[in-house]
């Protein structure tokens, strides 16, 4: 519980758009999911969500099966107040990503930019990857970002683990196919560049 803490903290003593991973629109990952071709009844899940606006923009896509998931309650109350009525027909999730949120093979885009590089141990890795294939059907997609090899080694003041889209492949082992990769150089409110990796896979 002791991250859980943390991110209650940041969120209960920093604006939302005033934190280093900030963006208007998340542009890369909607991309990468208006790539994946499926329909608004896919089932699309946010992983770390918080109070990112990547949910106004699904909405706005017309999707209407989506989750988000975040360890900090107050964060995703961020997005709630934001969207206002919209916020009913999402589900919100206070918990842990390598918890059983969502039934077996019933997830068709799984998109997470801020949970992964956070688990720098490898039990944590394991259990959130065990989760992720077990969660993700067959032919689903996933968008995975982290910091790039060149990106910072600590945000909000915790470690990270760094990744380049070959080392998130291996990450995702044999039951995933990817599809492509890109960088991102991200300006952080105050100016900074931050260095990130995504990559878009398919689910054997």
């Amino acid at each position: 519980m002791a991250n859980a803490e943390h991110w209650e903290r940041v969120y209960r003593t920093k604006e939302s758009n005033a934190v280093s991973w900030y963006r208007p629109h998340l542009d890369r990952s909607l991309a990468m999911v208006d790539a994946c071709g499926l329909g608004p009844n896919a089932h699309v899940v946010d992983i770390g969500g918080g109070a990112s606006t990547l949910v106004d923009d699904l909405l706005a896509r017309g999707f209407f099966r989506i989750a988000v998931l975040d360890l900090a309650g107050s964060a995703l109350e961020v997005a709630q107040r934001r969207l206002g009525d919209r916020a009913a027909s999402v589900r919100w999730i206070v918990g842990d990503a390598a918890a059983r949120h969502f039934d077996e093979a019933s997830v068709d885009i799984w998109h997470d930019r801020a949970v992964f590089h956070f688990l720098t141990d490898e039990g944590s890795r394991a259990a959130y990857l065990a989760e992720l294939e077990r969660a993700m059907r067959p032919g689903g997609f996933v968008v995975l970002a982290t910091f790039a090899l060149d990106g910072p080694e600590k945000c909000s003041g915790l470690p990270v683990r760094r990744h380049d889209a070959a080392g998130l492949a291996d990450a995702l082992g044999p039951a995933f196919e990817v599809l492509e990769d890109a960088r991102e150089a991200h300006v952080t409110p105050w100016g900074s560049t931050q260095n990130f990796v995504y990559v878009r896979a398919r689910k054997r």
